[in-house]
């Protein structure tokens, strides 16, 4: 099996098991039931904080320097949507300088993936689940702004974010 043949079945599993989820099953695990958009944006921050820290924290310990530079351009990219996201809180009213998104911690799935050692595991893990995970998630995310009429953030998500 090669490179391309790997992610592909990797892809395709993923989207059987997603598939499962429902139209918004994914929000409704993430939020506690608490399917609402300003609080979706506030969980996000922490995805994009923990994604961004464990590209980071994989830098120094990668031997490959093509993956070193994917882990540094996914680093500043999911800052940048960090940044985005709270962008948008202020706009929908809420200050984000008192939201702490790491506040209860990591998420179990940052402490696995951050034990990972081989640049294969990591890359498979981080680029490839992690992203489609919030593919999922961003689908549905997207699919419940347009249903609440917030053409704002759907457009962000569709746009930049996805």
């Amino acid at each position: 099996m090669d490179a391309r043949e790997f992610v592909a079945g990797l892809a395709a599993e993923m989207q059987a098991l997603f598939a499962r989820l429902g139209e918004q099953g994914a929000l409704e695990s993430e939020s506690g039931g608490r399917v609402e958009i300003v609080t979706l944006l506030e969980l996000a921050l922490k995805s994009e904080v923990e994604a961004s820290e464990l590209a980071g924290f994989f830098m120094p310990s990668t031997p490959e320097i093509d993956a070193k530079m994917a882990f540094a351009r996914q680093c500043g990219d999911e800052m940048k949507h960090y940044h985005l996201i709270v962008l948008r809180l202020a706009e929908l009213g809420r200050d984000s300088a008192s939201l702490d998104p790491l506040a209860d911690g990591y998420s179990p799935l940052y402490h696995y993936i951050k034990g990972l050692k081989s640049t294969v595991e990591r890359v498979a893990a981080g680029p490839f689940a992690r992203e489609a995970i919030a593919e999922v998630r961003n689908a549905q995310f997207i699919a419940l702004c347009a249903r609440a009429g917030d053409r704002a953030t759907a457009d962000l998500y569709r746009d930049v974010i996805q």
